[in-house]
């Protein structure tokens, strides 16, 4: 059974090439055109006109070409260019120079945090300043009263170990001091914290006063830096569509943002897990962004498969577009032409479109369907 939907657009293209084909004849013995005559033929796929010659014919050429895999897929950061922004001082964030989504360069000043870290850091510099100072003392004054024989090998050798110890103690304390950024001459309870790469800020974890470093906070992470010059474009592919993909194809993706723009990326990586209810395979594709592709954006893939296949071509013309379906007449013969739903491809030079479906080269076809709606609206 038919829809009602759907006979009441069978009946509307019976209409068109009803009126369209029967072209009003002149009777000279009454001086009048005699009226077009439909003939209904129970079929609402089949309609039946009386002139069929009004309606020229063109048979379907074919075109050769790599077979393509359409799929929908998203914007993401290639992970090898994220790069997390850390506090290593404990402390409370006194001051943030930059937020979500800003770009900033390498070096740049993000944000400020006053630490106790550093006043602990400070004082164990100190003391290993003295420390080393009186250990040089001793090694000098116990290597004079060897010379003198007051003392034995054994105890210059111990004050040698002693002072090279507090070296190495004063040493790793300006060790501490420089990881923390901290001058060891110009001290500071506040530490700067700078952007370790250029990039966009795509993730923020902190705030004005919060808590902030890798003790004390939620998240060590305060900042996240993407370099979104090169993007990944993760599909979804289903399973039955796997052996068309291979590493390093070449792919099309155009992002629905921008359907005329069209950029080339290259398959890096075909997912080892299925998803278990979908049963698709994540496909990554990587983009060079030409700095349109924002993250989280949905693009359509064509990704070009090793195979080729023959698709039917015929004029953008015998394609009839009709609420998001597409068709073209062929003739059934006796004066009837027969409706083919199809699936229109890429445009191709001198106003030709591929059939991907519904049609096979050298089938003939009405050659200009449109011209069939316009002759319905002049009568």
């Amino acid at each position: 059974m038919m829809n009602a939907s759907a006979l009441r657009t069978a009946c509307w293209l019976a209409g068109i090439l009803a009126l369209a084909g029967c072209e009003k004849k002149f009777n000279p013995e009454s001086g009048t055109a005699s009226p077009a005559q439909v003939v209904e033929t129970g079929d609402a796929g089949t309609i039946t006109v009386d002139h069929p010659d009004q309606f020229p014919l063109v048979t379907a050429g074919s075109n050769l070409e790599p077979d393509k895999l359409n799929v929908t897929g998203a914007v993401f950061p290639d992970i090898s260019r994220e790069v997390p922004v850390i506090s290593l001082a404990n402390g409370r964030v006194v001051d943030i120079k930059t937020r979500l989504d800003d770009n900033v360069k390498k070096g740049q000043l993000l944000f400020s945090v006053q630490s106790p870290d550093i006043s602990t850091a400070f004082d164990a510099y100190l003391k290993a300043v003295n420390d080393e100072q009186l250990a040089n003392k001793a090694d000098i004054r116990a290597k004079d009263l060897y010379d003198h024989g007051a003392i034995s090998q054994a105890m210059v050798e111990q004050a040698d170990d002693s002072e090279k110890d507090a070296k190495a103690d004063l040493v790793a304390a300006e060790e501490q001091l420089k990881i923390f950024g901290v001058d060891k001459n110009h001290p500071s309870p506040v530490v700067n914290v700078y952007a370790p790469t250029s990039g966009v800020i795509i993730g923020q974890n902190i705030t004005n006063a919060a808590a902030a470093g890798v003790t004390l906070s939620g998240s060590a992470t305060a900042f996240t830096i993407a370099d979104l010059s090169d993007v990944w474009i993760l599909c979804d592919v289903y399973e039955n569509d796997l052996p068309k993909v291979h590493l390093g194809q070449e792919a099309q993706i155009k992002p629905a943002a921008y359907p005329d723009k069209i950029i080339t990326g290259r398959v890096s990586d075909i997912g080892p897990v299925m998803d278990p209810s979908l049963r698709t395979a994540k496909v990554r594709i990587e983009v060079a962004n030409p700095g349109i592709l924002k993250l989280g954006m949905f693009v359509t893939a064509t990704i070009s498969s090793r195979s080729s296949v023959t698709h039917a071509v015929v004029p953008a013309t015998a394609i009839l577009h009709l609420h998001d379906r597409e068709w073209v007449f062929a003739p059934a013969g006796k004066g009837q032409f027969r409706r083919i739903e199809v699936v229109g491809g890429d445009m191709l030079p001198n106003g030709q479109q591929e059939v991907t479906s519904g049609l096979q080269p050298g089938q003939q076809v009405v050659k200009d369907v449109l011209r069939l709606e316009a002759t319905q609206e002049a009568q």
